[in-house]
């Protein structure tokens, strides 16, 4: 039965075929533009590690300032000081432990015709790779030695490497960096988490940082810092050494924890060390330690921000209005259809066969609306992108979740559209319409 209400359903939209172009095109722009509100919205706050992202915690301890309350209270500050960083990394209680920053250097490409240019970097740690599990074209990430004997060594992206090696295996090759030379240990595969999730603190949605170099290299040799850096009390005394034993605050960091009792004890650490601080003077707040899970962290950070979820509220607003006008649509077709709903009445139809029958035409509807809601979602897609530019390069891409869910959802809506011009349809009296006949 089902294959010959299809067949009805379709003979049913061709017999009409303006008006049903009308109730697809109205769906079709009502997916479309809810559609492309909704996967920028679904990219922002998917999960960019869900195979580990209940084991990676941000810790946050909090250094700030006593007379700084927030109307809820006393929050923690989003980074860490150098002194903190260093002495959680020392301490070494987690599983993997990565303290790191964003910096920027100038790379010297060996050609003389190839001019120098800024790449942007980030000073980390040799538990960086394997923690957030980053892939590798060629090499690995450095080890815990190089970490502490300060070895010039770097790890290109893919982009990177192909612009200066022509993307060979550049392993053990050297680039120069601020006029210093480094090993290549490891060369990226294509790697972009959306969210960038290990430094929401710094673009969220930028791209992966071009190499990546050892944390006390880059304090050795005075790097630049090019993320957030905040401090609220200026540093006692001038120069670099004066500023890394303040109380500033610019550095992420991140602690592996494979379990409920590793958090535990992470967190018994934590409250130990700041209140060991407390009593050098440090840390004049009541103790308020975090430790947040991925998740958990980028939803404290809001890195879906208000005004996109205004936008999807929006956009939601719209479907409705556009189903609206569907229902109209097929009330006018559905009693337009009065006469041949009663003589198959007459020949014995039941309401519940003839209900069946229209919820059908209605879900082929809703079926070619969603296809062409496709469509519209990509071009809404590509304008959003054009619009905003690099901002929300990472944002704007279909995935098949989003491709079914924009049939779905085209289908339900359709189907929501048709319950009551069906309805309507379906409690037409017989005798009325054979008797005009």
């Amino acid at each position: 039965m089902f294959s010959y209400y299809l067949k009805l359903g379709w003979l049913s939209i061709r017999r009409n075929p303006l008006l049903s172009s009308l109730m697809v095109a109205a769906i079709a722009v009502g997916i479309g533009a809810s559609m492309s509100i909704i996967t920028v919205n679904y990219i922002m706050s998917s999960d960019p590690i869900p195979q580990k992202s209940d084991q990676l915690f941000y810790v946050q301890v909090d250094n700030w300032d006593p007379n700084n309350q927030d109307e809820g209270g006393f929050e923690p500050v989003d980074q860490v000081t150098y002194l903190d960083a260093m002495a959680l990394m020392k301490a070494g209680k987690a599983y993997r432990q990565v303290a790191s920053n964003r910096t920027g250097l100038v790379l010297e490409p060996q050609g003389d015709d190839e001019m120098p240019f800024s790449v942007d970097t980030r000073s980390t740690w040799a538990d960086f790779f394997p923690m957030f599990e980053l892939p590798f074209l060629y090499g690995s990430g450095w080890d815990d030695t190089a970490d502490q004997n300060l070895e010039r060594v770097v790890v290109l992206n893919k982009e990177i490497n192909e612009r200066v090696f022509g993307g060979e295996d550049s392993v053990g090759r050297s680039v120069r960096l601020n006029g210093m030379d480094f090993r290549v240990v490891g060369v990226l595969d294509e790697y972009q988490p959306v969210p960038k999730f290990y430094d929401v603190t710094n673009d969220p949605f930028g791209e992966v940082e071009d190499i990546f170099i050892p944390f006390n290299v880059s304090i050795e040799y005075e790097f630049p810092r090019n993320g957030n850096t905040n401090c609220w009390k200026a540093p006692d005394g001038d120069g670099i050494e004066a500023f890394l034993n303040s109380e500033c605050v610019f550095i992420q960091f991140w602690a592996e924890l494979r379990n409920e009792t590793e958090k535990q004890d992470y967190m018994a650490f934590l409250n130990a060390y700041v209140e060991q601080q407390k009593e050098l003077g440090r840390f004049p707040r009541p103790l308020n330690n975090r430790l947040s899970n991925v998740m958990e962290w980028m939803e404290n950070q809001e890195v879906v921000q208000d005004d996109a979820q205004v936008m999807l509220g929006l956009s939601l607003l719209f479907l409705v209005v556009c189903l609206l006008n569907t229902i109209g649509l097929l009330l006018a077709k559905f009693m337009g259809k009065a006469t041949d709903i009663s003589l198959r009445r007459a020949l014995g139809a039941t309401r519940s066969s003839l209900f069946i029958q229209h919820m059908i035409e209605s879900g082929l509807i809703g079926l070619g609306g969603g296809i062409l809601g496709l469509g519209l979602t990509w071009l809404g897609l590509r304008g959003i992108e054009m619009l905003f530019e690099d901002i929300v390069e990472n944002l704007v891409s279909l995935d098949w979740v989003m491709v079914v869910t924009a049939i779905v959802l085209a289908i339900v809506s359709a189907l929501l559209a048709g319950l009551y011009p069906t309805w309507r349809a379906c409690r037409i009296a017989p005798a009325s319409q054979l008797k005009i006949q």
